[in-house]
């Protein structure tokens, strides 16, 4: 990895640099780079860069700002460098509900023979996070060092981790202010959160999904596609071949929601089974980033080529292979990923199951993937507040689709009752 110094304009106080923002300004890439110097450093104090992240709500950010901003986040601390002959890709998601994409998807470019040190987050309010998903598992570590990815890259192509400690530092501390000052629906300051990240892991390749809709950040598609947009510039301005598919949110991808019962659903999906709308996005991602790469010469082959990983059981034996790189024992990670198998012989098993009941016959019209998700957040399943402990095993199994014919079970749901949280349901 290299680390980079940032440049910085001493002639410039914080307390300045806060009211020429505020007034309207247009900050220069010097006096960007000391305001993200003094985040990092810990020069400024947490009440101005509160105050610096408002600024940038109230006053938006053009993309003269927003690239530079980005730049200097990203090189605010480590970035990795992989040999020439690498392709490495990755993919990110906006957030939704159900998405367990990326437990099928980087097994499935690995397979193909990209790299892919997909480095992701962990669930905040409604939305999931993978590195939850995949600690559902016992014994899965998510916190690798740079060294460690990079053999893991070497040995098996894939893996999934935390950001680590020297990556991006300046977006972790902006993260946290962001959510405690309700700045986290900046344009801006969500594009070089992104980008940031993603172009630290020295990536030659990037696809977007871009969420709207009932269930996602942005509500509307032309939201989303103005995002998709901006991230598509600043991206490939620092390098990284980015490029975007919008995706409707509104009820879950898959029939599961929650961390156990996605990595089963995941797991299905890579033994060629499971939902086929989550097939269909895994497929059509991986396979924009197989064409965007240069590996398949089309759209239609790189999305065939990621269906033939699934369905051969390529993909299946490189997660297997990223588990056991992950410290799962050999034993836990060869029975998820045997044909049949009781997945909850390896993950924490609900207490309690119960089956809700439609009250009279008819057809299924609509499945609110966030109403589904806060109740399930409300259960344990998720997060109110950065580092809390949640409950793997709470989950919600669908067991109808949109325009299905009901008589009875429509929903299984799954959880532990010892949650004081619990109280309000």
């Amino acid at each position: 990895y290299e680390q980079h110094m940032l440049p910085k304009d001493n002639t410039i106080s914080f307390p300045e640099l806060i009211k020429l923002k505020r007034d309207g300004g247009q900050l220069s890439p010097a006096e960007i780079g000391t305001f993200v110097h003094g985040v990092t450093s810990g020069d400024i104090q947490n009440s101005q860069i509160g105050a610096m992240l408002m600024a940038i709500w109230q006053k938006g950010m053009t993309g003269e700002g927003t690239v530079p901003l980005t730049r200097e986040m990203m090189n605010s601390g480590e970035t990795f460098k992989w040999p020439k002959e690498w392709l490495v890709v990755d993919k990110h998601s906006t957030g939704g509900v159900g998405d367990k994409v990326s437990l099928p998807l980087a097994p499935a470019l690995a397979a193909c023979g990209c790299k892919v040190p997909m480095i992701s987050g962990r669930g905040l309010a409604h939305t999931g996070g993978t590195l939850d998903k995949l600690e559902s598992i016992r014994g899965f570590n998510v916190n690798q060092s740079v060294e460690q990815v990079k053999q893991i890259l070497e040995d098996v192509g894939c893996c999934i981790v935390g950001q680590t400690e020297n990556l991006v530092p300046a977006d972790r501390v902006l993260y946290a202010i962001r959510d405690a000052t309700s700045t986290v629906d900046s344009h801006p300051l969500i594009i070089s959160s992104i980008i940031s990240k993603k172009g630290a892991e020295g990536l030659s390749t990037l696809v977007l999904d871009v969420k709207f809709g009932r269930a996602a950040l942005y509500k509307d598609v032309d939201s989303a596609r103005c995002l998709a947009q901006s991230l598509i510039t600043v991206g490939n301005k620092l390098g990284v071949k980015t490029g975007a598919v919008l995706s409707r949110m509104d009820s879950p991808i898959g029939q599961s929601v929650g961390n156990a019962v996605e990595v089963c659903e995941a797991l299905e999906c890579l033994k060629g089974r499971g939902s086929d709308d989550l097939k269909e996005l895994v497929t059509n991602l991986g396979g924009h980033l197989l064409c965007m790469c240069g590996h398949s010469c089309t759209l239609e082959s790189g999305k065939k080529e990621i269906a033939l990983k699934l369905e051969n059981g390529e993909a299946l034996k490189k997660f297997e292979a990223m588990l056991m790189a992950q410290v799962v024992s050999a034993d836990v990670a060869h029975s998820l990923c045997s044909n049949e198998t009781d997945y909850f012989k390896h993950m924490k098993r609900a207490a309690h199951q119960t089956e809700l009941e439609v009250p009279d016959n008819g057809a299924v019209l609509d499945i609110d993937g966030l109403a589904l998700a806060e109740v399930l957040h409300k259960l344990g399943a998720g997060r109110t507040i950065s580092g809390e402990e949640i409950d793997h095993s709470v989950g919600a199994e669908i067991l109808v689709k949109i325009g299905q014919q009901i008589q009875k079970v429509a929903f299984r749901c799954i959880y532990t009752p010892f949650n004081a949280r619990h109280e309000c349901i």
